[in-house]
């Protein structure tokens, strides 16, 4: 429990936490403060509703405390800082509560051990229970006689805000103590799973003097004032949580293993307990399954991770390339951006601070002072809020605090960076988008896991095939309509290419529009980069390259140095055939939107043609596309840890007449099972994984296709047999 700096009260913001079949009391800040207690002690006993007399009793670990001592305690805090002190002629209930059910006043007088509270087999709940009504109805005459001015008022507030943080702890704790059952009953079997959701983006922060700490908040505990200026360099925060993909992928890759990731003190403890994984993990040959408030569930790659370690944290955060944040930073982010999402409804998030006090803290002189600065050495400083704390309960400047070995509270991870470091989010994406894929039916891969150096390699190798039709017809196309193409390219232009590989098309324009200033490549492959960056700067040495290495699915981003300049995209190779209709129209949005008006898009589309001719394209008599299908498996046993034998899987393509697309698929050639992660993935004699689509389209087609993505056709041109298309798009006004 924590001291308090505030004495006034009033609704705060309504945070977003997921609603549980338990708490169905809700304690709303704005309520007058009879009703408010009354709501806060009822929420407290809905939580244990369901718990039977032998699960209130029971002490899992020295750090938990049973469901009937959080009871008993809160309710003590009433009692004995209240009405004690301010109802004249107040008998206590139980003399010998106050020895039971004091934590940690030392100004109170003994107390009962705290690892030995689970041996208090007496008093029974139901004295419990009637210790609560006897201190409820004196606290409700006491609330109701009008003699609680502004200090009581305060100090009511302050046993509000204390029960709510049991409240919490109850929750912890009696999961703790049910996934020490083989049964791993559920505290409650409603409880709401975290909403899964797309890997962070960072964002960047702004530095300099700012102001952190309690500031006009209606009610905050002492430790988070007083008010102060800190400076703080520019840095980047994370608009999301760290997933439980990420942390497979960590795990995978030998992140609890290496013990050049780990603070000594932090390595020490993990080899002493044995931690593979997050607290409550478990699996069970196939797949990792984990304690939840609602029971036994599997793990959700999407889903933000939690019951993590400062230790596990700040590791995973040097595997990852990036750093926790400070909790000035963390608070200085949450306060200044308004696109950071999970800040308080999901798990409390640890910072690199240490549980310091600010400058000019002073602990009250009294017996509820003398909390908070006796614990400020040896923790570290979490923030936010977790889906077990009591809606309302948390604000921005909420200090939690938690030795840095601690598990069973909801801890996870957001992630910061100095602006010029760089994780390896592209490997956490990869592993997230595998799992998924291999966990839905049919299987599935997202093509552009192709292209690391090894697949940039065999697609050149398959563009010069002689069954390969579409390489060299466009580049025999687009030799031929360079000068008309050109013609639309502004003075000054940025040619912005996306999925560039060897960037060989794109010779073709730069010798025919000698007026373009810059060409920016975009490619997920930095091998394929590097190479056609090497030749193009060579041939072209007044150009101005600026490479970038990324998913030009997500949002495309010109270089700042090369900001109002006029840009044409360029995408050739057909390669807008490989998404499905929505993807497509959703990518040429993204363009459209980044653009503007006025913009032009280069699109080469291969068109419909003999199903001959088009599977043998795909599957070519010297297996080069076979090698390429194969490789994305070969990638995974690398780069994610997996086990693939890349030839116990057949390259297969097909033809499908209803959706006008080439498939490929790998397909297993027996029954197998096969490891990525730690999570294990059966596979039928036959099964398929669906690797790739190559959508081919006609003129009108293509039309509809653009017009849907906000773009018109200004023209068009269509190579003889086998056909291609290349089309010249600006956007629709």
């Amino acid at each position: 429990m924590q001291a308090f700096v505030d004495t006034s009260w009033a609704p705060g913001a309504a945070s977003r936490r997921a609603s549980t079949g338990v708490t169905t009391v809700r304690c709303q800040p704005g309520l007058p403060l009879r009703e408010r207690y009354d709501a806060v002690r009822a929420r407290t006993e809905a939580l244990v509703a369901a718990l039977g007399p032998e699960d209130m009793v029971v002490q899992s670990m020295p750090d938990a405390s049973p469901a009937k001592w959080h009871l008993a305690h809160t309710t003590w805090f009433f009692e004995t800082f209240l009405l004690g002190p301010n109802v004249p002629g107040y008998e206590v209930f139980d003399a010998e509560f106050g020895y039971f059910f004091n934590s940690y006043y030392e100004a109170i007088g003994p107390r009962h051990p705290r690892p030995l509270r689970g041996l208090l087999t007496r008093p029974p709940i139901d004295r419990v229970i009637a210790y609560r009504h006897h201190v409820d109805t004196h606290m409700r005459a006491f609330l109701a006689g009008g003699a609680v001015g502004p200090e009581l008022e305060a100090l009511v507030r302050l046993g509000f805000a204390h029960e709510e943080q049991h409240q919490e702890l109850l929750v912890m704790d009696v999961q703790h103590l049910f996934a020490q059952s083989p049964l791993k009953p559920a505290f409650d079997p409603a409880w709401s799973a975290p909403a899964p959701g797309p890997t962070g983006r960072f964002r960047p922060v702004g530095g300099g003097p700012v102001r952190i700490g309690a500031v006009d908040e209606p009610f905050a505990f002492d430790n988070e004032g007083p008010r102060h200026t800190v400076w703080l360099e520019p840095f980047e925060i994370a608009d999301r949580l760290v997933t439980n993909g990420q942390w497979l992928a960590f795990m995978a890759l030998g992140g609890y293993r290496r013990a050049d990731l780990w603070l000594s003190d932090g390595w020490a403890q993990r080899q002493e307990e044995g931690w593979e994984s997050p607290l409550y993990w478990q699996h069970d040959g196939e797949a990792w399954s984990h304690m939840t408030p609602g029971g036994w569930r599997p793990v959700d790659p999407d889903a933000p991770v939690t019951h993590v370690s400062y230790y596990e944290a700040e590791a995973f955060a040097r595997w990852a390339g990036a750093r926790l944040p400070t909790e000035a930073e963390w608070e200085h982010a949450m306060r200044t951006r308004d696109d950071l999402e999970q800040v308080d409804d999901v798990v409390w998030q640890w910072t690199a601070s240490s549980y310091s006090p600010y400058p000019g803290f002073r602990a009250a002189d009294d017996a509820v002072g003398e909390y908070n600065g006796k614990f400020m050495i040896g923790q570290m400083v979490l923030r936010g809020g977790a889906s077990v704390t009591p809606a309302g309960h948390a604000r921005i400047s909420y200090r939690n605090f938690y030795r840095p070995g601690q598990r069973w509270m909801f801890s996870g991870v957001r992630l910061a960076r100095d602006p010029a470091f760089t994780p390896d989010g592209d490997r956490l994406t990869f592993l997230r988008d595998t799992l998924a894929g291999l966990s839905s039916s049919p299987k599935t891969f997202s093509p552009k896991y192709f292209y690391d150096g090894a697949g940039s390699d065999l697609f050149e190798a398959i563009c010069v095939t002689p069954e390969y039709y579409p390489t060299r017809t466009e580049t025999a196309l687009l030799r031929e309509i360079a000068p008309a193409l050109a013609a639309g390219i502004p003075q000054g232009a940025v040619l912005l290419e996306l999925g560039s590989g060897a960037s060989d098309k794109t010779r073709m324009l730069l010798d025919a529009a000698p007026w373009i200033s810059a060409y920016v490549p975009v490619d997920i492959s930095a091998a394929a980069l590097d190479g056609a960056v090497t030749r193009l700067r060579e041939a072209y040495p007044s150009l101005a390259v600026h490479p970038v290495v990324g998913d030009f699915t997500h949002a495309i981003e010109v270089p700042k140095a090369l900001a109002g300049r006029p840009v044409v995209a360029f995408f050739p190779g057909s390669t807008i055939g490989n998404f499905t209709p929505v993807e497509a129209i959703a990518l040429l949005r993204s363009v459209r939107e980044r653009l503007g008006p006025g913009a032009r898009f280069i699109v080469g589309a291969d068109q419909v043609k003999d199903v001959e001719v088009l599977l043998a394209a795909y599957d070519d008599a010297a297996g080069v596309t076979a090698a390429f299908n194969r490789n994305v498996l070969v990638r995974v046993d690398r780069e994610l840890g997996g086990d693939f034998d890349p030839q116990a899987f057949d390259h297969r393509a097909v033809w499908n007449a209803q959706l006008e697309r080439i498939e490929m698929h790998l397909v297993s050639r027996e029954a197998q099972r096969v490891t990525v992660a730690g999570q294990s993935f059966a596979f039928a004699a036959g099964e398929s994984i669906h690797t790739e689509n190559s959508h081919k389209f006609t003129p009108a087609s293509f039309a509809r296709l653009a017009e849907a993505g906000g773009w018109r056709i200004e023209r068009e041109w269509i190579s003889a047999a086998p056909a291609f298309g290349v089309f010249s798009l600006v956007a629709a006004s």
